[in-house]
């Protein structure tokens, strides 16, 4: 079946009592044995619990995964992956990744217990300088949070591959709808659940996929011992967001492609970074090897600081706030806010300048998206500026 029927079909048959339509929520922290030694599959929920189960089986299978586990957040899910490696393992991580997973490498460099290389991925020249003898993971997004800058992931995973390295992509930009990074060789996929795969701001939730039964095997076991997994309801939601996933994905699409146009063509615009204009410089990959262009939309604005803050302040429909991949579009400007905690050079390394803003567009009329930018954007820079 294809995708989109598998998530409608999603949980369907997690209910063997009643065979209801929903899946059940299994709120409970404990389960009741058949006799000494003997269970019905569940003990304990943090090891095990019949909602999650559901939601990894779902998420493993449109990854192409042999498991998955679900977490309590995406830097959960961050921290479960780097905790299934040993002690002193460095990675190499994309320079321009997101200001929470580039303050938690960070912290556990400054503690001692990893080394960490920031570079940009697109480069694989700079990839192979960074290798060290205890370099174990590469970790990459694509797109890139918050600049969208596209990574050839058949090449990086060929690379990786050569140099016996783990792959590791934070796909939360897109979904297993729009790109599978398994298909290219990835051994391990990222998602804030709370994004596109929830898709409607009401759960704070990560999932983990790994590609082959022995990575399976460790990540079940550090998830238990962490305790990083997601509860029940918190799963239900989930599940419940990706019912739709697939007509929302294709509205968020075509919404950020408008608006994303339309940004190209304003006069107080500098620069547009959506992967699905040929004219940003990773289109022709982002169309190999996405199935989709995805809804994120960042830009750069003429007039410096106080023209972003005029236009954060002017919008109606966009609301000032973090986080994306909600039916509701969102505007926010990565310095202040999703990358405030990445240190200053990095974010220069990084290319997230002051007047870089990031649009999550959602699922409204495209005409009233426009509309609102375009008001918005209508400022004269020189008295914006003064």
């Amino acid at each position: 079946m294809q995708p989109q029927t598998r998530l409608t079909l999603a949980g369907q048959q997690t209910d063997s009592s009643y065979n209801s339509i929903v899946p059940p929520i299994y709120q409970c922290a404990t389960f009741r044995f058949e006799d000494v030694g003997l269970t019905k599959g569940y003990d304990y929920s943090r090891s095990g619990n019949p909602t999650r189960r559901a939601l990894e089986e779902v998420l493993a299978d449109l990854e192409g995964g042999a498991g998955a586990v679900a977490t309590t957040s995406g830097m959960a899910a961050v921290s479960t992956v780097l905790a299934m490696f040993d002690h002193g393992i460095h990675v190499i991580c994309a320079h321009d990744c997101y200001g929470g997973t580039e303050r938690l490498l960070s912290l556990l460099a400054r503690q001692g217990k990893l080394e960490v290389s920031f570079v940009d991925l697109r480069d694989l020249q700079a990839a192979e300088a960074a290798i060290r003898p205890n370099t174990r993971i590469i970790w990459v997004e694509t797109p890139s949070n918050p600049l969208l800058r596209i990574v050839d992931l058949d090449a990086l995973c060929r690379f990786a591959k050569a140099h016996d390295l783990l792959v590791v992509v934070d796909n939360t930009f897109l979904s297993p709808l729009q790109q599978r990074p398994m298909d290219f060789g990835a051994d391990i996929v990222v998602y804030s659940t709370t994004k596109y795969l929830n898709g409607h701001s009401d759960v704070i939730g990560g999932a983990v996929i790994v590609r082959t039964e022995e990575l399976n095997e460790q990540l079940q076991f550090v998830a238990n011992a962490h305790g990083t997994i997601a509860g029940p309801f918190d799963c239900w939601l989930v599940l419940r967001g990706l019912k739709t996933l697939p007509v929302r994905i294709r509205q968020h699409e075509h919404n950020a492609m408008a608006v994303a146009r339309f940004l190209a063509q304003h006069p107080n615009v500098e620069q547009v970074f959506y992967p699905g204009l040929p004219s940003h410089e990773g289109h022709e990959i982002a169309a190999r090897q996405q199935k989709g262009f995805g809804g994120m939309v960042s830009f750069r604005v003429k007039g410096g600081l106080e023209a972003v803050h005029h236009i954060l302040r002017s919008t109606r429909v966009f609301t000032l706030a973090e986080s994306l991949g909600g039916v509701e579009s969102l505007i926010e400007h990565p310095a202040t806010m999703s990358h405030a905690s990445m240190r200053p050079e990095q974010r220069e390394a990084a290319g997230i300048t002051d007047n870089l803003i990031r649009l999550s567009v959602g699922i409204e009329a495209t005409d009233d998206l426009i509309a609102d930018l375009e008001q918005a954007l209508a400022y004269e820079p020189a008295t914006v500026a003064a």
